[in-house]
Order: C-alpha cells, then sequence, then structure tokens
C-alpha cells in the first residue's frame, strides 16, 4: 500500500486547494457585490447637477467623443462645400440681369411678339409653332407661294417661339441671353400658367429697359390695327378671348354730333390726368349708352375702343358665381388705360339694379319636378348687390384711369345713384333709325370699296365722262347704265326627250334664304346717290332700327334696285310681326296675373277663394 500513499496524499492535496480557490472565489465575488454597491451607492450620490458636469461626463465615453468629431469635420466641410460653390453662383449671378415675366401680365405678350420677330428662331432645333393672330409678324410662310399651290394657303401665319423646358441663348446688342420657359399648375381645379425667365450677361440695367422698349415697341407695331378682348374666369382673372380689327368710326352711321360728343370728351379725359391729380379728384370716366335695341351700342364702344387705341375688358354682371368681392377685385385688376364693358347692366338682377333686396334664390321642389303654369322665371344666381357694384365703380380701391362704358336697353329700370356724375358722368342716347341713318347705310352699302377708303372717287366721277362709271364691284356684263330693273335670270328649260336623270339633275336647289348670285350692272355715285335718297323716303322716321336695316340690306347685297323696290313691303310686314308680338307678350301678361292672383290667395289661408272665377282685366286695362 506503501505506493498508493503518495497517490493519496496528493488527490488529498488537490481537494483542499479546489476548496481554498473556491473560498476564494467567494470570498472575491462578495467583495466585487459590496464594491458594486458602493460605486452605486456613490453613483448615484454623484449626479452632474450644472451644464459643465454633465459634459464632462459626456466626454468621459470614447464613442460619443468619435461621433462629435465627425460631426464637426463633416460640418465643416459642408460649410466650406456651401461657400465655396454659393460664392461662385454669386458672383456669376452678378454679371447676370434675370427678368421673369407672367403670362397674366401683359409684358409676356410683348416678349412673345419680340421673339417671334427674332431671326434666330428660325434655325432653332427645338421649337413651339403658334398661328397666335398677334404674333403674325414673322416672315415664316409655309404656304405655296406659285399659282399651282395658291389654292392651298392659309391666312394664317405661323411662328417659332420657345419650347417649355428648354433653354435658348441668342446675343442681344451684343450681349449674352438665355431664354427659358417654364409652366406651372397655379390653382386648384389643375390651371396652369406660363412663366418666361430673360437672363442677360450685363451690370447695366439700360439694357433691359431697352429690350422692354423694343419688345413694347414690337407690340405695339403689331397692334396697330387690332384691339384686344378680355374676359374674367372663374378665378378671377383676365384672360385674353379675342384679337379683333379696330373698326373705323366711319362705319358706325349715327345722327350727326353723337360720335364727335363722346369722341372728343374720352381724348380730353385721357389727357387730363394731372388735372385731376392737381385737384384731387378721381381719374374716373363712365359713358352710358342706352336706347332701343339694336340702335348700334356695343358696335360703338367697340369703334370708340379702337379710335382711342384702347383694349376692351368686358365684365358681365351676371356671371355665375360672381360677388361684391370678386367684382372689386375685378375692377382692381383693371390696367390704367383701357375700356371697361358693362352691357345690359339693367339685366344684372331679376328686377334690374335697383335699391330693393335681392330676393334669395328659390329652392325648387326636386320631388315635385313640375313648375307652376305661368309662374315668373326663376331669379338667377349672381349675388351681386347695388352696393357692391357701386363700391366697384367709384370706392377707395376703384381702379382709375379707365374708362366704363355700360348699355342698357332700360333707362328707367337704373338706381338713381348709379348714373349720377362720378360713375356714370355722360348718358347718350340712341335712338331707332332716322331718314339721315337710312340713307347713309345705303350708300355705304352699295358704294365701291375703294370709294370708302378714299374721297378721290369725287373728284373723278364729277372731271369723267357722264356715261362712265365707278366699280362699285357689280358685274358689268350687259350693262347700259340705266336704272331700270335689272333683267331675272334665264330658267332652263328641260326638253322631253330628255331621261328622268338629267330632268333631275337639271332642276335647282331648294333652300331658304337669298344668295347673292345674281348681280347688277355697275352705278355711278350719283346713282348709288339717288337710289339712297329713295330708300331713306321709304323709312318711317325712328321706327325700324339699325340692325333690322341692315339685316334688310344684306338680303340684297348685291341687287340695290330690289332693295328699294321691296322696301315697302318689308316694312309691312316688320309692322305686321311687331303687333302679334306685342299681342303674344301682353296675353302673356294677362294669363300671369290670372294664375298668380288665385294662388296668391291660397297661399293666404281663404280656403274659400278655390272655387273663385279666373281674375279677369277689362281692356283699359291691359293697355
Amino acid at each position: 500500500m506503501t505506493p498508493f500513499l503518495p497517490l493519496v496524499q496528493q488527490i488529498l492535496l488537490g481537494l483542499n486547494s479546489q476548496s481554498d480557490c473556491m473560498s476564494n472565489i467567494s470570498a472575491n465575488a462578495t467583495a466585487v457585490t459590496s464594491a458594486t454597491a458602493a460605486a452605486a451607492s456613490t453613483t448615484a450620490l454623484d449626479i452632474p447637477t450644472d451644464f459643465m458636469s454633465l459634459f464632462t461626463l459626456l466626454l468621459s465615453f470614447s464613442a460619443l467623443r468619435d461621433w462629435l468629431r465627425l460631426v464637426m469635420v463633416g460640418g465643416f466641410i459642408e460649410m466650406c462645400r456651401r461657400f465655396v460653390f454659393g460664392g461662385y453662383t454669386k458672383l456669376v449671378n452678378s454679371f447676370y440681369i434675370t427678368a421673369s415675366f407672367e403670362e397674366q401680365d401683359a409684358s409676356y405678350t410683348w416678349m412673345m411678339v419680340w421673339l417671334s420677330n427674332q431671326p434666330s428662331w428660325g434655325k432653332a432645333r427645338d421649337v413651339q409653332v403658334c398661328t397666335n393672330s398677334i404674333i403674325n409678324n414673322t416672315a415664316i410662310m409655309l404656304d405655296g407661294t406659285d399659282e399651282g399651290t395658291a389654292r392651298f394657303r392659309s391666312s394664317r401665319k405661323l411662328a417659332y417661339l420657345p419650347s417649355l423646358l428648354t433653354t435658348y441663348n441668342l446675343w442681344y446688342k451684343r450681349r449674352w441671353m438665355t431664354i427659358t420657359r417654364v409652366q406651372q399648375q397655379t390653382g386648384w381645379y389643375g390651371s396652369k400658367e406660363q412663366t418666361l425667365y430673360v437672363s442677360i450677361m450685363t451690370r447695366d440695367h439700360s439694357i433691359l429697359v431697352s429690350l422692354l422698349q423694343e419688345a413694347r415697341k414690337d407690340y405695339l407695331a403689331a397692334q396697330e390695327h387690332k384691339m384686344c378682348v378680355y374676359v374674367s374666369d372663374t378665378s378671377n382673372n383676365w384672360r385674353q378671348v379675342a384679337y379683333r380689327d379696330k373698326r373705323s368710326m366711319n362705319s358706325i352711321i349715327l345722327d350727326p354730333g353723337v360720335k364727335e360728343v363722346l369722341v372728343e370728351d374720352a381724348n380730353d379725359f385721357l389727357q387730363s390726368k394731372q388735372w385731376y391729380a392737381e385737384r384731387g379728384i378721381p381719374h374716373r370716366r363712365g359713358y352710358l349708352l342706352y336706347g332701343a335695341p339694336g340702335s348700334g351700342k356695343t358696335s360703338f364702344i367697340h369703334s370708340v375702343a379702337g379710335e382711342l387705341g384702347l383694349d376692351v375688358y368686358i365684365i358681365t354682371l351676371s356671371r355665375l358665381g360672381l360677388d361684391d368681392s370678386a367684382l372689386g377685385e375685378l375692377v382692381n385688376a383693371l390696367p390704367e388705360r383701357c375700356v371697361a364693358l358693362m352691357e345690359d347692366i339693367d339685366a344684372a338682377f331679376t328686377t334690374g339694379i335697383t335699391r330693393d333686396t335681392i330676393a334669395a334664390v328659390e329652392s325648387q321642389d326636386m320631388d315635385a319636378g313640375k313648375s307652376v303654369p305661368g309662374a315668373p322665371p326663376a331669379p338667377t344666381t349672381s349675388r351681386l348687390s347695388l352696393s357692391g357694384l357701386l363700391n366697384a365703380l367709384d370706392g377707395v380701391g376703384a381702379q382709375e384711369g379707365r374708362i366704363l362704358f355700360a348699355t342698357t336697353n332700360a333707362y328707367a329700370a337704373l338706381d338713381s345713384a348709379l348714373i349720377r356724375p362720378g360713375r356714370l358722368d355722360l348718358h347718350i342716347e340712341f335712338k331707332l333709325a332716322s331718314k339721315f341713318q337710312a340713307q347713309q347705310l345705303f350708300t355705304r352699302f352699295y358704294l365701291p370699296s375703294q370709294t370708302l377708303a378714299s374721297t378721290k372717287e369725287d373728284e373723278q366721277d364729277n372731271d369723267g365722262d357722264e356715261d362712265g362709271s365707278v366699280d362699285s364691284g357689280y358685274d358689268s356684263a350687259g350693262c347700259d347704265g340705266d336704272e331700270k330693273m335689272p333683267p331675272s335670270p334665264v330658267e332652263s328649260t328641260v326638253s322631253s326627250t330628255e331621261s328622268a336623270f338629267d330632268r333631275t339633275a337639271s332642276e335647282k336647289p331648294t333652300y331658304r334664304g337669298t344668295s347673292h348670285q345674281t348681280r347688277v350692272p355697275q352705278l355711278k355715285r350719283t346713282q348709288i346717290a339717288k337710289l339712297a335718297v329713295r330708300f331713306a323716303e321709304a323709312i318711317p322716321e325712328r321706327e325700324i332700327s339699325m340692325a333690322s336695316l341692315q339685316g334688310y340690306l344684306m338680303t340684297y347685297k348685291t341687287r340695290p334696285y330690289e332693295a328699294v323696290a321691296n322696301v315697302s313691303a318689308w316694312l309691312q310686314k316688320e309692322r305686321d310681326e311687331k303687333v302679334t308680338r306685342d299681342g303674344k307678350e301682353k296675353k302673356g301678361v294677362v294669363d300671369m296675373a290670372a294664375t298668380a292672383q288665385p294662388q296668391e290667395v291660397v297661399d293666404s289661408g281663404a280656403s274659400e277663394v278655390l272655387s273663385a272665377k279666373p281674375l279677369t282685366l277689362d281692356k283699359n286695362e291691359t293697355s
């Protein structure tokens, strides 16, 4: 057993050392636990109470220090980058002058007209083709010029304009220029608006002023014989809707002195802005044209605007959704020199423009779906009031420098506050046609075109041969120059040997109206003057409107003899139709009153009136 004693001894020693180790580990664990608790208690007691202590504690973490270094270095690099590139951009922009033009502004049209006249657009690789009538001073024409292709020619001219989202480069007075046109959505309803950006490499602002003056000059040259017509949209913005030729004042036939009074007064107003300012008077002028329908009120406004060189802005008072604030916004957005037109101002409301409260829109019974027979028409949905209209005309925010034209067929329906001086200053009555107007209208209808443009025909007519004639645009075949009625067209005859197909082909077409194929011989001015006198003698004084006379003469556009011969029959027909219309209107008024009276009594609660007879009016009362 002796050999095994050392082995047992070693085992016992190993167990003893293991127990000592376990005791040491437990002692160490106890020490660590006590140390941790002491540290925790120390930490709980050593919470920093000021900012510097908290900052020092945070810096004690190495990861946080690394993040702070990264942020500082990255921020410094980004600052340097922005400084370099921002400084470069500012340095480059300091050599450029950039101007923006919005589509709603008139200067946008100036620039588009100017760009269309630049020869460099003819070589551009990306362009927009435009046929706008105002941009027509370009030399780009795609129509044929020889006789073989003349029938393919079109009255519209083509212009090249900058495309959207494309930058163009060109030279202007030895300065580098860039052109960019963008389009953005500006409204809730998908409305889009274009903006033109023009950058010129110069530090001299006089170059930009010169460009604007040149663009405005080109625009005025294109508008020399034209006028723009604007209307308001649902967003209360002015939109150009038409581009019309100016109408000559000679084309408007009125009684002597009427045109001169208004045109001279308007010219004096436009030239007296300083006079108004010195006396503290608002620089506004209003004209009211009233009278019978078809007497030429709107046509006269068109010619006056062309004579004064002003654009026309149409204000529709019965527009859906127009209220007082919207009207004020539209009037304030008018340019300083323009013609503001309010047609049929008496029909802006259901009962005319008065101080009475406007009735609300009556709700309709959707279940019944039927209207009361003979009931008056439902009122309009306009929310415009008289006070809102008056404030728009001469309120604190009313635009100055504009000329207001208002038309009405019912002068008595207008409120006295609306037609007082300061709002509608000058009232001009347009009456039915006089004999003087009828004679002038007939003469203008059948005079040659070249005679209307020049007064030299009078001298040629007096110095020429008595048997000579002036080209009046009529056929000269078989003419002897007398005042006899021209022969009727010879009707073609069909032979009995012709087939049914040939007979059908030879029949005349059936149509209603008057054809202008039949023409009269050439007439001299003296002959036309004699026919005009005969025509005027047949026209009663102040009974027929000028529109009716013009419509009658249009049916005899190239046949003045027949126009004179048939005028009496036409007048009798017009009188008969007028009597018929008046009778229907009076009958409608009587039926309306007869139907409305029992209804009002029933609504008041008197049930015994249900069996009452309809209301009848005496003949004198109806008249």
